[in-house]
């Protein structure tokens, strides 16, 4: 929020001074809008890729845990087939059952997190942008006004 803070009192503040400095020169503010815009769906589409990328880096190292604790219990397994009663074979069979749904389980909340997360993130843009060109177009308008209202009063 803090970072919201600071992005729109920055533009607040170019934007009051390309107005008055170039005479309320309307196609300026609105290139700076647009360059202001794009800077952020830009920051806000790197951000959403490197929460997927470590959202996928997360599940990648969990399936590769899962793999290889699923080799270790066959291991074991079969070693146990091969030396001790079969109830042993049937703890294994249910532990290997528990984990699997386990990391099913991990995996579901996983990408319900990221989908969440996702959306959260495009509601930020969103509301960032509408706030940003809102907040330009009303300090346009004010120094517009003003400006003109001066210029009415000198004559």
């Amino acid at each position: 929020m803090l970072v919201l803070v600071v992005v729109v009192v920055v533009v607040v503040v170019v934007a009051v001074v390309v107005v008055v400095v170039l005479k309320c020169c309307i196609v300026v503010v609105v290139v700076i809008v647009v360059v202001v815009v794009v800077v952020v769906v830009v920051v806000v589409v790197i951000v959403v890729v490197v929460v997927v990328v470590v959202v996928v880096v997360v599940v990648v190292v969990v399936v590769v845990v899962e793999v290889i604790v699923v080799v270790l219990v066959v291991v074991v397994v079969v070693i146990e087939v091969l030396v001790v009663k079969i109830v042993v074979v049937v703890l294994v069979v249910v532990v290997v059952v528990v984990v699997v749904a386990v990391v099913v389980v991990v995996l579901a909340v996983i990408i319900v997190v990221v989908i969440v997360v996702l959306v959260v993130v495009i509601v930020v843009v969103v509301v960032v942008v509408v706030v940003v060109v809102v907040v330009v177009v009303v300090v346009v308008l004010i120094v517009v006004y003003a400006d003109r209202t001066l210029y009415v009063i000198k004559f």
